[in-house]
């Protein structure tokens, strides 16, 4: 467990570490719940898209074909959560 120092402004800040740890980058958000003992968790807020809604999109005739560029990058996300 690692120790935090909170600003006079009420602020903490994560270390590279932590980040990583995460899986955000600076720039994204977080999720804070608060437990009944006091106690808080702490998760990235990205929310990844599903396989099935990827792999749908390709089936429907009424939508736009995808590049290989963006099919690249939409992969990316899918697998690291973020671009």
């Amino acid at each position: 467990m690692t120790r935090h120092l909170i600003s006079a402004t009420g602020e903490v800040t994560l270390g590279q570490a932590l980040l990583r740890h995460l899986g955000v980058a600076p720039g994204e958000k977080i999720k804070i719940e608060k437990l009944p003992d006091g106690s808080i968790v702490i998760k990235a807020a990205s929310e990844r898209g599903a396989m099935d809604k990827f792999i749908g999109c390709l089936a429907d005739k009424n939508t736009p074909a995808f590049t290989l560029d963006e099919l690249d990058g939409i992969a990316a996300k899918g697998l690291t959560g973020r671009a």
